[in-house]
């Protein structure tokens, strides 16, 4: 038996991070101080993604998030609030959790994913960030 199964480290994440609602995020999207991180697979993204938005896909987070790791995106910065999303809101949920642990001390996790976002208003994005 495992120790925690996945619903528990939901349940874990969930209750040390902000959580967004999707309406709340349309107009952060604008926002220089935030940045919207997808944690998305790459074919997922294809389908559409949050304007600006940059990609660090769940299994690559920490290499991309840490400004030593071999991937590292330079708009991944500690003083930069970061809306975490990826399609219906649980892997962005631990990820989200994870960059907390790491120390980025403004994330939040937009529930409900990019399926919310598009159906609070939002369009797909036009062009490839």
């Amino acid at each position: 038996m495992l120790k925690k199964g996945f619903k528990q480290l939901l349940a874990e994440a969930n209750a040390e991070i902000e959580i967004l609602q999707a309406g709340e995020t349309l107009g952060l999207a604008e926002d220089a101080d935030v940045v919207f991180v997808d944690v998305r697979e790459s074919h997922e993204r294809q389908q559409g993604y949050i304007p600006q938005s940059i990609h660090a896909s769940r299994g690559f987070l920490e290499f991309v998030a840490d400004p030593e790791g071999p991937m590292h995106n330079p708009l991944l910065t500690p003083g930069k609030r970061l809306v975490v999303y990826c399609a219906s809101g649980g892997r962005s949920a631990l990820a989200a959790k994870t960059l907390k642990d790491i120390g980025f001390p403004r994330v939040a996790s937009l529930a409900g994913g990019y399926q919310a976002w598009q159906a609070a208003g939002a369009g797909k994005a036009g062009e490839r960030v």
